[in-house]
């Protein structure tokens, strides 16, 4: 999802159905004032969340959102779906119809599911050049060894895609479980690594995402709001990468 990012100038003209030269009067009689202060500059850059108001008329006061989720088995993650019940019917936020969300699960996998409005957050969250782990644990219908601790870490070449992924770490926490630490998403990863020793995954919880940990207060489809430390912790990933 595109950042809804551009020029203040640009805004107002469409906002207000004027020529963007009339904009620059607007601004050089204080008429605009965008976060709480007056407006000078054209190009002063503006996203979704500013707050622009207009000879004292509010013209956007859009504020984040950010949610995290205990998605239960069987519901889907997605927005609309004409089969299964979607994790935005679980929620009951004014908002829910204007989230996306970030990393998804599949149908038959429960845990930690992020949503916001925020796009630029969300792009931040799931860029590859982040290098955010996102943390399973794992239910084995066979048996584990320490094979599989070496095989993971050293990551596995799948010829449909010819990728080779990345370093995985796998913690065995007793003979069918298994905790796998990924910086990568590729399309069903976790249960075709396993599928290499044959091991089908029976479950699969999500538990974190970077510095984000699924609360274990929140019930299957229980879900509350992120902490402003929990939204930070994001974009000071990106500063120590």
């Amino acid at each position: 999802m595109q950042s809804k990012r551009g020029r203040l100038d640009r805004y107002l003209a469409v906002k207000l159905q004027i020529h963007r030269k009339a904009v620059r009067e607007l601004l050089l009689a204080e008429r605009v004032y965008v976060d709480g202060a007056p407006a000078k500059a054209l190009d002063l850059l503006v996203d979704e969340f500013s707050h622009i108001v207009f000879d004292g008329q509010v013209l956007q006061a859009n504020k984040p959102v950010y949610l995290m989720l205990h998605k239960p088995v069987g519901v889907v993650s997605a927005t609309k779906d004409t089969e299964h019940r979607t994790v935005i019917d679980l929620l009951d936020c004014d908002a829910r119809h204007e989230l996306h969300i970030a990393g998804r699960l599949d149908l038959n996998s429960s845990g930690l599911l992020l949503l916001t409005n925020n796009s630029r957050w969300s792009e931040a969250l799931m860029s590859p050049e982040q290098k955010v782990d996102k943390v399973y644990r794992v239910t084995l219908a066979n048996p584990l060894s320490e094979d599989y601790i070496s095989a993971f870490a050293q990551g596995m070449y799948f010829g449909f895609e010819d990728i080779t992924t990345q370093p995985a770490k796998l913690v065995i926490l007793d003979p069918h479980v298994a905790e796998v630490t990924l910086r990568e998403g590729k399309y069903h990863q976790i249960k075709r690594m396993f599928g290499r020793f044959r091991n089908p995954v029976v479950g699969l919880h999500r538990l974190s995402i970077g510095e984000i940990t699924l609360d274990e207060a929140l019930k299957p489809g229980e879900n509350r709001m992120l902490t402003a430390e929990e939204v930070a912790s994001v974009y000071l990933a990106g500063t120590s990468a």
